[in-house]
């Protein structure tokens, strides 16, 4: 993955998750305790930060050109 695809695909990650999270939110609002919907949408922001951090530093933006390797013996 180059650099801008692998933010991309962090920021997409979070978002996805950060509407999980609100959509459950709003699904739990009468049947469930604030404290465990509180608690549930936590745990999906939580993954989703996780899932950002690990996306965004495994994007493979090293910033260096790519050289051809120097041969080992002279022609």
């Amino acid at each position: 993955m180059s650099g801008g695809v692998g933010v991309f695909a962090a920021i997409a990650f979070f978002l996805i998750f950060a509407a999980i999270a609100f959509i459950a939110f709003k699904m739990l609002k009468r049947t469930v305790r604030m404290a465990f919907r509180v608690a549930l949408v936590a745990l999906i922001l939580a993954i989703a930060v996780v899932g950002t951090l690990a996306l965004w530093s495994f994007s493979g933006a090293s910033g260096g050109k790519n050289e051809r390797p120097r041969p080992t013996r002279p022609r």
